[in-house]
């Protein structure tokens, strides 16, 4: 059901809890976030460990009872976070509250069908329109066994391409069904939650890949889905093995750790820098074909550049687009929902609390919760993608 919230100032707030006990942690929050909100939210977006599994049937419905709306989305994550913490070892539970004026919710259930004429995806309302509104912003939370959020990101960029879609995989769970979801008062196993937002608020987007271009750029001269068979007229393995001879020893080192290949979202332009490419990972390579493997289908005619990431690559790249994006902004960011890959945080950072360090280093005590996904959506080059080992930070302003 689409709804509406009648009252006239916008308002955020946040909590996060790591008590043990699922009842102290969600009573915990949702007393401190009413109270910090001061008034009864229209959006609740909650993010909770899988500590808490033994509640998780119960959970949503739970909170939208402490919490006084219907209006929730959420899942279950290996890691969650809020300001300035992330809780990667032991229980958590993230709650994240809105109320927004003259802002249309629409919540939705989406599945994935096969049939014989192909997928099909189900679940869209019945009162949304076939074009949605200007400016809008879904939010869409998916279990990744079961939903491929790659699929339905490129139909919406051809569909919508008007909105902005953020998200994240739920993570944690190693089968279906163990990465729940969480719609309303229902706890959903399969399949993606998502509300669609419109009117009142804006979403602007920080999506930091942790990747710097090395070398120069190439466009691709022939290739066959993911497999690269030539760059600029000459095998890719050759072109990179240039590439590699110009690099000094450290970047060689980061090579050893993984190579990355980024194509250009947007050609319309004259250079391209770090944040044009969305980057993924080069998969290998065949040393008699001259052919590299990559995790993406590309096409002869695009231009690509090979990657690293390290550590200090993600931080900078991190604190820069941030700093951007609330200096490029006319309304200072109100609030932020994070969503980080499972391999950062200590997996990649020499200490803890990286990302949403970063984040209220940026923001001050905003509210923002978050969590650690298995894959990050968010727009590069103005187009919504799936990807991985990515910060994506959804910051709301409000523009009415």
């Amino acid at each position: 059901m689409t709804t509406r919230d009648p009252s006239q100032a916008a308002r955020f707030a946040s909590a996060l809890s790591t008590a043990g006990s699922i009842e102290q942690a969600l009573d915990e929050t949702c007393k401190a976030a009413r109270e910090r909100l001061g008034t009864r939210p229209n959006l609740a977006v909650m993010f909770t460990t899988h500590h808490h599994a033994g509640a998780f049937a119960n959970l949503a419905a739970q909170a939208c009872d402490l919490l006084e709306t219907d209006h929730l989305i959420g899942c279950a994550a290996e890691s969650v976070a809020g300001v300035g913490q992330e809780v990667e070892d032991g229980p958590g539970l993230a709650l994240w509250l809105a109320s927004l004026p003259k802002t249309t919710i629409t919540p939705m259930h989406l599945q994935f069908h096969r049939t014989p004429e192909g997928g099909v995806f189900g679940g869209w309302p019945d009162d949304l329109p076939e074009t949605w509104p200007k400016d809008s912003s879904l939010l869409m939370l998916g279990e990744p066994f079961t939903f491929p959020a790659d699929v339905l990101l490129a139909r919406l960029n051809e569909d919508q391409p008007q909105t902005t879609v953020m998200g994240g995989m739920a993570s944690g769970g190693a089968t279906p069904g163990q990465n729940m979801l969480f719609l309303g008062r229902d706890a959903v196993p399969l399949g993606a939650v998502a509300v669609l937002l419109s009117g009142g608020v804006r979403l602007r987007s920080v999506v930091s890949q942790g990747c710097r271009p090395i070398g120069k750029p190439f466009v691709i001269t022939k290739a066959d889905r993911n497999i690269v068979y030539e760059l600029g007229g000459r095998p890719a393995l050759e072109r990179f093995d240039q590439v590699y001879q110009e690099l000094a020893t450290h970047e060689r080192e980061l090579i050893s750790r993984g190579l990355h290949l980024g194509r250009v979202v947007s050609e319309y332009q004259d250079h391209f820098e770090q944040g044009d490419f969305l980057v993924r990972n080069v998969l290998g390579a065949d040393q008699e074909s001259g052919a590299i493997a990559i995790g993406d289908w590309v096409r002869p005619g695009q231009t690509v550049q090979f990657h690293v990431r390290d550590a200090e690559t993600a931080d900078g790249e991190l604190n820069f687009l941030l700093a951007g994006a609330t200096r490029d902004s006319e309304t200072r960011p109100q609030a932020a929902l994070m969503f980080t890959c499972n391999g950062r945080g200590t997996r990649l950072f020499p200490e803890p609390h990286h990302d949403a360090g970063a984040i209220q280093k940026m923001l001050g005590d905003a509210p923002l919760a978050g969590f650690f996904a298995q894959g990050e959506i968010g727009p590069i080059g103005g187009k919504s993608f799936l990807h991985g080992l990515t910060a994506s930070i959804a910051l709301f302003e409000v523009t009415d």
